[in-house]
């Protein structure tokens, strides 16, 4: 179950990188569960990760090995978490990292790992070990599209976004791809992205996006208000382009990050509309807010709400639920008479209590659609925050509860 069509893109290859995808028999036999990202030398990468105390080992590692070197590899396994495994679990990233340099002649450092799946059970690193060989020797430049379903877990269907944008004489390419479905809030969420440029972006202006696009894309979705141990949105630019290094004073600098903010947000909106058990795609605004935080307080305290998220599964325009959470959210001074909710375009609440045009019928028209916005005006300030957010089913639970099984 997911909302809206979710078709994958036509991929535009990335010059410079390769993909590939192995199976190692992790949690299904003969299911793909490993995928290799393979850069080109020189290239540069950066990212956030999991702000869970929690998190895994292969998010500890990666962050070791992307401060020291050139990352050269991406190796990514499902299945399996490596998470909650102590001393046992570092041991094995490295051993996975350690291994793959080894078969692919670089240094270690220059392996980032990355996990996704069970919590709590050991990696079985073996296994991983074992299928580095067909992984190295099945990396191509167009296995985009694989590589998006080799890394999905409870996903539904693969994700993933490319465009191309042409930057004065020099054609820029962009792919990505995605994957998460529940226990989604990232504070960078099982989720993971990985997303490619041939562009040469300044190794200060590629930390600087990854962080703002990260922040404004991914970090703005949730599904269930639960932040994974193992997150991690990975920005690589292989400088393969033809074009000079792009810095944040070049006359198309703006133009990149308008077409890599693109990627970033289908990815995340991918996310949402593949949520586990997901019937709603849902837009929450908060406008007129007097912060950032404020605004995002508001946005999730009704994101979050098992009511709001039950009553849009249920199609029923039942806005108490949507008014108190917008009275729970800890916004100080709230002007209750000033504020406004809206469902779509139809206003609910008005100077403290239904809005005196709004009819059943007119909330039920826009409960009944597949895609809804709800807007809060708070009437405080000049700050506006955007998230998106989906129902909750009796599927999720399902999913959830038998996730192990």
């Amino acid at each position: 179950m997911a909302v809206g069509p979710g078709a994958l893109p036509q991929f535009f290859p990335v010059k410079g990188v390769k993909t590939g995808i192995a199976s190692a028999g992790i949690k299904k036999p003969g299911k793909k569960d490993l995928v290799l990202f393979e850069l080109a030398p020189g290239s540069r990468v950066a990212g956030i990760f999991t702000q869970n105390q929690f998190c895994a080992a292969p998010v500890h590692v990666a962050r070791r090995h992307l401060k020291a070197g050139e990352p050269r590899y991406l190796l990514i396994n499902t299945g399996n978490a490596n998470a909650g495994t102590g001393e046992r679990g570092m041991a094995d990233a490295i051993a996975c990292c350690n291994a793959l340099a080894e078969k692919a002649g670089v240094d270690p450092e220059a392996v980032l790992p990355f996990s996704t799946g069970v919590i709590g059970e050991p990696l079985p690193a073996g296994k991983i070990i074992d299928a580095l060989p067909q992984l190295l020797a099945d990396t191509a430049e167009d296995r985009w599209a694989e590589a998006a379903s080799g890394i999905m877990t409870t996903d539904t269907r693969p994700k993933g976004s490319s465009r191309q944008v042409r930057l004065g004489e020099h054609l820029v390419t962009i792919s990505g791809i995605s994957k998460g479905a529940g226990m989604i809030r990232p504070n960078m969420a099982t989720m993971l992205g990985f997303i490619a440029t041939d562009a040469k972006l300044a190794p200060d202006l590629l930390s600087q996006w990854s962080a703002e696009l990260g922040e404004q894309s991914f970090n703005r979705i949730t599904i269930d208000g639960d932040t994974s141990t193992n997150d991690a949105c990975m920005l690589m630019a292989t400088g393969q382009y033809g074009g000079p290094e792009i810095t944040i004073d070049s006359p198309f600098a703006a133009e990149l990050k308008t077409a890599l903010k693109e990627v970033y947000l289908e990815l995340a909106h991918a996310i949402v509309r593949d949520g586990e058990g997901a019937t709603k795609f849902v837009t929450i605004e908060v406008s007129q807010a007097a912060s950032v935080q404020e605004a995002l307080n508001v946005a999730y305290t009704v994101a979050h709400s098992p009511l709001v998220k039950t009553a849009l599964f249920a199609s029923d325009p039942n806005w108490g639920r949507i008014l108190a959470a917008v009275g729970r959210a800890g916004v100080e001074g709230l002007d209750l008479q000033a504020l406004e909710i809206f469902l779509g375009d139809v206003c609910l609440v008005r100077q403290g209590g239904r809005a005196e045009d709004y009819s059943e019928a007119r909330g039920q028209a826009i409960m009944d659609r597949e895609e809804i916005t709800i807007h809060i005006d708070l009437k405080r300030g000049e700050v506006s925050e955007r998230v998106w957010t989906c129902d909750f089913s009796h599927d999720y639970v399902t999913i959830n509860a038998a996730y192990r099984t």
